[in-house]
């Protein structure tokens, strides 16, 4: 059956809603959520009838499309999923689907090669290889780095629309040293993701204004509140990064040149993949090369370099010497602890 584009925005903010279980959705609240959805993407502004809105949730609740969405009416009034997991994003690709992605993958594929376009070689290979997997049935013949378990990435679309419009949000937040959850206002300005970890960067609305790094995954809700948003006039978010393993850093911290020592063995491993951008072989012998880069000193230095082991000498600064014997220490202490099991339990 032909949907058209404004029908699929429809259905998906409905899903978005639904999935929200923090809020009760009536029929006028999906109305409103749907019309402001088709002026973003689309920019009508003459709203969404009531008639359409409903007749979405008849669609999507039917086998037309392959939804078979649960939409339940709760106390006669609240739109809801009886299965709280559920999600039209989780529902098999139907045929219009697959030519819908085949579509887009030829059109993206007019774009490889092109210096601007280069991030888009490796999502053209996934477009691809899940077409072909779908199209065949079979296993996919390229498998990338994912982690299936990750939480929070219901809210990457949802912050990049704040940051678009220049909207203030009100955000529930526990890190994971908080006792418990606090609530604040916040604009934000950057999404940035690490190792399958999102983030987002931006200002607090607190009393003293920080430049707060949330992680996605220690956020509970999200709401659009009335504070005027507070604009960006002192970052370059397109360079911020540029001396950073990690996403830990500080306005106005400094950066600083590490020097490092890898054995011949695992050199090989740093030269072809280097641990940043700024890397520079400075001199090498029989037994392994050094090497320098120029970056923030944080968490993830840290745990990036103790990842080598034995394999791998910090030289300097004579700060992160102190630091990296600490942890080290720290380390060899952890394993003269008393046992909490006994070698006969541990499995081969």
């Amino acid at each position: 059956m032909p949907v058209n584009r404004n029908a699929l925005i429809r259905y998906r903010t409905i899903d978005q809603c639904l999935q929200n279980r923090f809020k009760k959705w009536t029929l006028d609240d999906l109305i409103d959520a749907c019309s402001d959805a088709i002026y973003e993407y689309q920019g009508i502004d003459t709203g969404v009838s009531r008639r359409t809105v409903q007749a979405d949730l008849e669609m999507m609740r039917s086998n037309k499309l392959g939804y078979e969405a649960p939409i339940v009416v709760v106390d006669k009034k609240y739109y809801t999923y009886s299965d709280k997991n559920y999600s039209i994003t989780n529902s098999p690709l139907n045929q219009q689907d697959m030519q819908v992605l085949s579509e887009v993958s030829g059109l993206l594929k007019q774009f490889k090669g092109f210096n601007h376009f280069i991030d888009l070689n490796e999502m053209v290979s996934k477009l691809e290889d899940k077409i072909y997997s779908q199209k065949t049935q079979s296993a996919p013949v390229i498998d990338f780095e994912k982690n299936d378990n990750l939480k929070g990435l219901e809210w990457i679309e949802v912050i990049r629309k704040y940051i678009v419009a220049k909207k203030t949000m009100c955000v529930t937040y526990q890190s994971f040293k908080a006792r418990e959850a606090s609530t604040f206002c916040f604009s934000g300005y950057l999404l940035k993701e690490y190792r399958n970890r999102w983030f987002v960067l931006g200002i607090s609305h607190q009393r003293y204004k920080p430049l707060l790094n949330l992680a996605l995954d220690r956020i509970q809700t999200i709401t659009a509140h009335d504070e005027d948003y507070i604009e960006n006039t002192t970052i370059d978010f397109s360079t911020y990064y540029n001396d950073v393993i990690g996403v830990t850093k500080s306005p106005g911290q400094r950066d600083v040149e590490v020097v490092f020592w890898i054995d011949a063995k695992n050199a090989p491993y740093v030269i072809t993949k280097p641990l940043h951008h700024t890397q520079k072989l400075l001199s090498e012998d029989v037994s392994g090369k050094i090497f320098s880069i120029r970056v923030i000193m944080n968490f993830e230095l840290e745990r990036e370099l103790l990842g080598f082991g034995s394999k791998l000498r910090v030289l300097g600064p004579r700060i992160l010497v102190k630091q990296i014997k600490k942890q080290l220490y720290e380390t060899l202490e952890s394993y003269k602890a008393p046992e909490t099991q006994s070698s006969d339990s541990l499995p081969e």
